[in-house]
């Protein structure tokens, strides 16, 4: 009787912790492998970044959509001379100080500013612009704080995705593609 009522009350226990047990979800086979797998999603433009603290003493800041090339022509498919172009994509690109600076020698205010670009044949010209809360292809002139014009630079090689640094010494590059531009930021005195 004892063999009995020990049998019964472990099934009993069996049961109960089973019942409990979730059962395990039916995942559609695939592959060879028999499991589901979600590849992360491509974000076609990653929003990338710069930060740095020049040997004089200012932060930079930099905020931009890095876009691929993808088989597409600088000049012709994209960022063709002329046109506006927000220096980068989707939202507008931001450069920021946080002291009063010049731009090749030109003065800026501290702050934060909407980045553009009009590229030109030998020569582009930078745009700090005072509405930066907005997507990338909007632009107010009548906002626009201080243009700079710069030499066009030639890379000796291609670069796939944007991309826009700046250094310690307050060069500030953008290169995509064969092309480059430089701006250099130095505290006001």
């Amino acid at each position: 009787m004892k063999n009995a009522t020990f049998l019964i009350a472990f099934l009993l226990l069996f049961l109960m912790g089973h019942a409990q047990t979730p059962p395990m979800p039916k995942v559609p086979p695939t592959g060879n492998s028999g499991m589901k797998m979600n590849k992360p999603k491509q974000v076609a433009s990653p929003a990338d970044s710069s930060m740095v603290m020049t040997s004089d003493g200012v932060n930079i800041k930099i905020r931009y959509g890095s876009p691929s090339l993808k088989g597409r022509t600088i000049g012709t498919d994209i960022v063709k001379p002329g046109e506006r172009w927000r220096a980068g994509a989707n939202e507008t690109t931001t450069i920021s100080f946080d002291k009063d600076v010049t731009i090749n020698g030109q003065a800026l205010a501290a702050g934060k500013y909407g980045l553009n670009v009009i590229p030109g044949e030998q020569n582009s010209t930078l745009i700090f612009n005072k509405s930066w809360q907005q997507w990338g292809t909007k632009f107010n002139e009548a906002d626009d704080v201080l243009k700079v014009e710069v030499p066009n630079e030639n890379l000796s090689s291609s670069q796939e995705r944007l991309k826009i640094s700046a250094d310690a010494s307050g060069k500030i590059h953008m290169a995509w593609g064969n092309y480059g531009l430089s701006m250099e930021a130095k505290a006001a005195k």
